[in-house]
């Protein structure tokens, strides 16, 4: 049997882990309008949640999106990269959602500039600094997994892995659920995170940014909730 060293494993983890210092916990996406309007409140439609939230909004925007910086980084192309943050924050129309996703991209850079430096990353920065751009989630994603040497496929699936723990944890606090639903909902849903990270590989570019109108607001009327938990 070969032995083949996994040279990339150790920065994919590293980039996918909840626990990163980025403020992700502080987060719910709009799930916690959901629940108090009791359209989540069960382990079932907190299941029905994520596994929409996956299928109909992460698939066509954040995905997407990590997909097209990831191939723009890899011909080093800063222009396009440019023009994908500005298209992402059109397209998330709800502030909350839009300054969360900018403030989680820059904590990212943050971390990782400190051990390795890459002259595209110091560009996007900068472009960042003149307000050409604000350093999406998404986007910052996107590129250090590729500057990582992390395949694509590799990546995606650990970013929907990423979004639907989150999801689920928050479910957890908010629903609430009980610790071992939520790790049921997330061995359930496997499939269907690899099925969707090997969808967004060749998804249509005349889809990226398929609007979810009734998740934008959700999220637009988390900003005036009398009681909050979650910043978003």
């Amino acid at each position: 049997m070969t032995n083949i060293e996994n040279t990339y494993l150790g920065s994919l983890l590293h980039l996918a882990d909840p626990t990163l210092p980025i403020g992700g916990y502080s987060h719910s996406n709009g799930l916690e309008t959901y629940v108090q309007d009791e359209v989540v409140h069960t382990v079932a439609s907190a299941k029905v949640f994520v596994s929409n939230m996956l299928t109909y909004n992460i698939k066509y925007n954040d995905a997407a999106f990590l997909k097209l910086a990831y191939e723009a980084t890899a011909n080093n192309d800063l222009e396009t990269i440019i023009k994908l943050d500005q298209e992402c924050s059109a397209l998330k129309s709800p502030r909350e959602i839009r300054e969360a996703s900018q403030k989680l991209g820059i904590r990212l850079i943050k971390i990782f500039r400190r051990q390795k430096a890459f002259d595209i990353i110091s560009e996007y920065e900068k472009a960042v600094a003149s307000k050409e751009a604000t350093a999406h989630y998404c986007i910052a994603f996107g590129m250090y997994a590729q500057l990582l040497e992390i395949p694509l496929a590799e990546a995606l699936f650990a970013f929907y892995y990423n979004a639907a723990i989150g999801m689920i944890t928050n479910s957890v606090k908010l629903v609430p659920l009980g610790q071992l639903d939520g790790q049921d909902v997330l061995f359930e849903l496997q499939p269907l995170i690899k099925k969707l990270a090997k969808e967004t590989l060749t998804i249509d570019r005349d889809l990226v940014g398929l609007c979810n109108i009734a998740f934008d607001i959700r999220c637009m009327q988390h900003e005036r909730l009398y009681s909050r938990l979650y910043m978003s």
